[in-house]
């Protein structure tokens, strides 16, 4: 009851009232990946400082994630939460550009969901790839020798044939993780979801007014005039930044792109899993 009042009625307070903002923006990752990325770890003190800000009247996460790993997402879903309730403070999530995915997991977070008009939201779905390179090595004359114990410790080598065996595993389990995302989502939405639909759980993702409509979020517009509407044109906005690591650890635990495989081929994920979106 409380919540549904707060969500509809402005803010009366005598004194300006102040909200917290915690930019979330990038791939979702476990810390120490290479590239831009939102980690738990990363998060837990901006999360920590934003809820514990003298009067602060909400927590606002904004986020712009095409999504990444399943297990950080909700990590960072429940610690949302958790310090929600703890501290007794409101959280309203922003979907900035894109929120899909694990992006959209961290958006079902806030009690009250917007998003800028053009941003993307859903793709409420899991997905795994990878690469086949049999041909090659064969037209190579280049052997792959491997030496297990555990007849499915080398499933899913990518040089070796693929083996539909483990191809129906891998599904399997992705299969279970789109149940647990299907479930929080509408655990947290819950009648806001239009009935029936049944593109809404498929993978498909929508433009901010389509999405509102199908009840993925609350409402579009810029943030600060969300903002002004519920708090007041006096509130007073505080960004607090995830820490960035100094020039100095950059420097001493860093491999340029051109030097380190592993760089490139997290850049080339990277890029690929805003491009799905446009982005």
């Amino acid at each position: 009851m409380l919540k549904k009042l707060w969500h509809k009625l402005p803010f009366t307070g005598g004194s300006k009232p102040t909200v917290a903002v915690v930019p979330l923006t990038g791939v979702l990752a476990p810390e120490g990946r290479s590239g831009r990325s939102i980690s738990f770890d990363s998060v837990q003190k901006p999360l920590t400082s934003a809820f514990t800000t003298s009067g602060v009247q909400a927590v606002v996460i904004s986020i712009n994630s095409p999504g990444g790993s399943p297990a950080q997402s909700r990590m960072i879903h429940d610690r949302i939460r958790s310090l929600s309730a703890e501290h007794k403070v409101p959280v309203i999530t922003y979907i900035e550009d894109v929120g899909a995915s694990g992006g959209y997991m961290l958006a079902i977070a806030g009690d009250d969901v917007y998003a800028d008009p053009f941003a993307i939201v859903g793709s409420i779905g899991v997905i795994a790839g990878g690469f086949g390179f049999t041909e090659a090595m064969h037209r190579l004359g280049i052997q792959r020798r491997v030496y297990t114990a555990g007849e499915n410790k080398s499933q899913l080598d990518p040089f070796q044939p693929e083996d539909p065996a483990d191809v129906a595993r891998l599904e399997t389990l992705l299969g279970k993780s789109h149940t647990l995302f299907i479930d929080m989502v509408q655990r947290r939405r819950g009648e806001k979801l239009t009935p029936g639909e049944e593109t809404l759980f498929d993978g498909k993702f929508w433009i901010a007014g389509d999405a509102q409509a199908l009840g993925l979020i609350d409402g579009t517009g810029d943030l600060r005039e969300v903002l002004q509407a519920r708090f007041g044109k006096d509130v007073k906005i505080r960004r607090i930044e995830i820490e960035k690591k100094s020039l100095v650890s950059k420097l001493l635990g860093l491999k340029g792109p051109l030097l380190d495989p592993q760089a490139m081929m997290t850049a080339a994920d990277d890029h690929a899993a805003w491009a799905r979106f446009g982005r």
